[in-house]
C-alpha cells in the first residue's frame, strides 16, 4: 500500500488507513508496462503459425491446432489468474509474477530460434524431406508456451483493474481519471499491436527469426522494469478472499433455505455484520433476485459470531455476499450479448485476408502491393484515432449536453458498438458482392497460389468495413471493460477481467462453430458452397449478411437486457438517493 495516515477513530471503531491515490502520476509506469508488454507478446504470438511451419516444419493442421490450443488456453487461464489475484496474491503481486513468467517464456522461445540445436535443421534445397523436431526440441518449445500462458493468464485480467485502482473512485476527478484511463489504455494497446503487426512481423519473416523474437523479448524486459520501478507509488488493493467461494456459498445457502418464506421485515432478518473493509464498498440491499436473499436469512439453527458474522458460511451468508452475487447475475445477460458481437470480428478478421488476396492490392498505379495480412491494421488505426478524438473532443461535448459522466452511459456506449457491428457486416457483405461480381464479369488480374482469380476491384474497398470495425470495437469493448470494472465489487474486479477474456474465448469457439456448420450445410456441391476455397465460387457475402441479421437480433436482445439492468450503487449512494427522495417529497 502507498504511504497513508490513519483517520481518527470514531465511536470506538478502529482507525482506517487513508489511501494516497497518485492517479496520473502512476500512469507512465502502468501504461508503459502495458504498451511494451503488448509490443512483446503480440509481436511473438501473432506470427507463431508461420514460425511453427517454417522453422519447426510442422504440418499446417498440427501447427494450426497448436496455435488454437495456445490462444484458447491463454484466454481461459485468465480466469485462474483472476481467482488467484482476488483470493491470495492481489493484483500487484500477480502482475509482477506474470510479467516475469512471460519474459521467461519469450526468452526460451527466442533461444529455440537462436540456438541451432533447439530447432530442426533447415530443409535441404535438393528437395529432400524436412526433418521434424525431436522430443527435446519440442519440450523446450512447449516450455516456452507454458510460461507465456502463465504470464498472459496473470496479466490479462489484472492490468486494467490495477491501473484503475490508482484513481480515487469516490471523487469526481478520480471517476474522470478512470474513464480517461480506459480510453488511453486501449489507444496505447492498439498502437502497440499496429507496431507489432508491421515492423516486428516484417523482421521475423524477412530478416531473421532470432532477431525478430529477440526484439519482443527486449520489449518485455522493458515492460518488467517499468512495472517494478513504480512500485513505491502504487495503490495495492489487498485480496479480500475468494469471490468464487463466496458465490458458491450463496448458491448453496440459498438452495438449503429454498423452502423458507421471505419475512415481511426482510432487512431486519438478514445477516448484515459491520462492514470493516476500507477498500471494498458496502452494497445496499436490492429487491432483484429475492430468492438469493434466503441465503442471508437468520434462522434459529444458524450460529452467529460475536462480530455478527456467520460461523458456517455454507449455511448463512452475509448481505454483502448476496449482493455481490446479484451483481454477477445481473451482468451475465449483458455479457452474453457481447459474445455474439465479438463473433463479427472473428469472421471479419478471418476472411478479410482471403478477400484481399483475391483483390487488386496495388496502391494506385504503382507496383507496390499492400500485404494481405496488413489489412487488419486499418481497424487498429481507426480505433486509435477515434479514441483520442472521443476522449478529448466527443466526451466533453456530450457531457455538456447530457450532464452525465462520460457523456453517455456505459450501456449506451456498448449498444452503439453492437449497432455499428450490424452496419459493419452489412457493408462487408456489399463489398464482397462487388468484389465477386468484378471477378466473374470483368477481366481479372491473374490467379492466386491456390488458383482463385484475382478481382480487378481495388482492395481499398475493404477499408470502410475495417474502419467501422475499429469504431465498433472502441465503443463496445472499451465500454465492456469499464462496465465490468465499475459494476463488479472491488474485490471481484480481477474476475471482471477474466470474464472479458472468457467472452473472447467463447466468441472464437462460436465463430469456428459457425464456419464449420455453414461449410457442412452448403459444402455438398461446389456451386452452392458459401465458403469455397476460391471465394469467387463461394458466397461469402451471404455469410456476412446472415451474421448481420443475427447481430441485429442480438442488438434487440441487448436493448432488452440494458433496460432491465440496474447499475450497482454503494451504501453511501443509496443513502444520498433516499435523502434526495425525502427532500423532494417534503417539498
Amino acid at each position: 500500500m502507498t504511504t497513508s495516515t490513519p483517520e481518527e477513530p470514531q465511536n470506538g471503531e478502529a482507525a482506517k488507513p487513508v489511501i494516497n491515490y497518485r492517479g496520473w502520476k502512476a500512469m507512465p509506469y502502468v501504461i508503459g508496462n502495458e504498451a511494451f508488454e503488448k509490443l512483446g507478446t503480440f509481436g511473438t504470438s501473432a506470427n507463431l503459425l508461420v514460425y511453427l511451419t517454417t522453422v519447426f516444419h510442422m504440418k499446417s493442421v498440427a501447427s494450426a491446432t497448436l496455435v488454437t490450443v495456445f490462444n484458447g488456453t491463454t484466454n481461459l487461464a485468465s480466469l485462474l489468474g483472476a481467482f488467484l489475484a482476488d483470493t491470495y496474491l492481489g493484483r500487484y503481486a500477480t502482475l509482477g509474477a506474470a510479467s516475469i513468467a512471460s519474459l521467461l517464456g519469450m526468452l526460451i522461445l527466442t533461444l529455440t530460434a537462436a540456438v541451432s540445436k533447439l530447432h530442426p535443421p533447415p530443409c535441404s534445397s535438393h528437395g529432400d524431406a524436412c526433418h521434424g523436431a525431436n522430443p527435446t526440441q519440442l519440450a523446450v518449445l512447449f516450455a516456452s508456451y507454458v510460461f507465456m500462458v502463465i504470464g498472459a493468464g496473470g496479466i490479462r485480467p489484472c492490468n486494467l483493474a490495477f491501473g484503475a485502482d490508482q484513481f480515487d473512485p469516490t471523487t469526481e476527478a478520480g471517476k474522470r481519471g478512470i474513464a480517461s484511463f480506459f480510453n488511453w489504455y486501449y489507444m496505447t494497446f492498439t498502437f502497440a499491436m499496429m507496431a507489432s503487426s508491421t515492423l516486428v512481423i516484417y523482421v521475423q519473416s524477412n530478416v531473421s527469426w532470432s532477431l525478430g523474437l529477440a526484439i519482443p523479448t527486449a520489449f518485455m524486459f522493458i515492460s518488467c522494469v517499468l512495472f517494478f520501478v513504480g512500485t513505491k507509488i502504487y495503490v495495492k488493493v489487498r485480496p479480500e478472499g475468494s469471490p468464487i467461494t463466496s458465490v458458491a456459498q450463496v448458491l448453496v445457502a440459498a438452495f438449503r433455505k429454498r423452502a423458507l418464506k421471505l419475512p415481511d421485515d426482510l432487512k431486519g432478518s438478514l445477516c448484515d455484520p459491520p462492514h470493516l473493509s476500507s477498500l471494498v464498498s458496502k452494497l445496499p440491499h436490492t429487491d432483484q433476485f429475492s430468492f438469493l436473499d434466503k441465503a442471508a436469512i437468520i434462522t434459529p439453527m444458524d450460529d452467529i459470531k460475536p462480530d455478527g458474522s456467520a460461523s458456517d458460511g455454507w449455511r448463512l451468508c452475509s448481505l454483502q455476499q448476496v449482493e455481490q452475487m446479484k451483481c454477477l447475475v445481473r451482468i451475465i445477460p449483458v455479457w452474453s450479448s457481447c459474445i455474439i458481437f465479438e463473433v463479427t470480428f472473428v469472421l471479419t478478421w478471418t476472411y478479410v485476408v482471403f478477400q484481399a488476396l483475391q483483390s487488386d492490392r496495388h496502391l494506385g498505379h504503382s507496383n507496390f502491393e499492400i500485404p494481405a495480412a496488413t489489412f487488419p491494421v486499418f481497424t487498429m488505426a481507426a480505433m486509435t484515432v477515434w479514441l483520442f478524438v472521443y476522449d478529448r473532443v466527443v466526451v466533453p461535448l456530450l457531457q455538456r449536453v447530457t450532464g452525465k459522466e462520460g457523456g453517455i452511459t456505459l450501456l449506451q456506449r456498448m449498444g452503439t458498438g453492437i449497432a455499428l457491428s450490424v452496419v459493419m457486416m452489412t457493408v462487408a457483405g456489399l463489398v464482397e458482392e462487388r468484389r465477386r461480381s468484378y471477378a466473374l464479369h470483368k477481366p481479372t488480374l491473374g490467379t492466386t497460389s491456390s488458383g482463385g482469380a484475382i478481382s480487378s476491384m481495388s482492395s481499398l474497398w475493404l477499408i470502410p468495413q475495417l474502419v467501422i470495425a475499429g469504431l465498433s470495437d472502441a465503443f463496445n469493448v472499451i465500454g465492456q471493460v469499464e462496465f465490468y470494472y465499475k459494476q463488479f465489487p472491488e474485490n471481484m474486479r480481477s474476475m471482471a477481467g477474466g470474464l472479458l477474456f472468457l467472452g473472447f474465448a467463447c466468441s472464437n469457439y462460436l465463430g469456428s462453430l459457425i464456419i464449420t456448420i455453414v461449410h457442412r450445410i452448403t459444402g455438398g456441391h461446389q456451386k452452392s458452397n458459401w465458403l469455397a476455397e476460391d471465394l469467387n465460387q463461394g458466397r461469402l457475402d451471404l455469410l456476412y449478411f446472415s451474421i448481420a441479421s443475427i447481430s441485429a437480433v442480438n442488438f434487440v436482445f441487448f436493448i432488452v437486457c440494458a433496460k432491465w439492468y440496474r447499475y450497482k450503487t454503494s451504501d453511501k449512494d443509496h443513502e444520498i438517493a433516499l435523502q434526495t427522495m425525502e427532500i423532494r417529497s417534503s417539498v
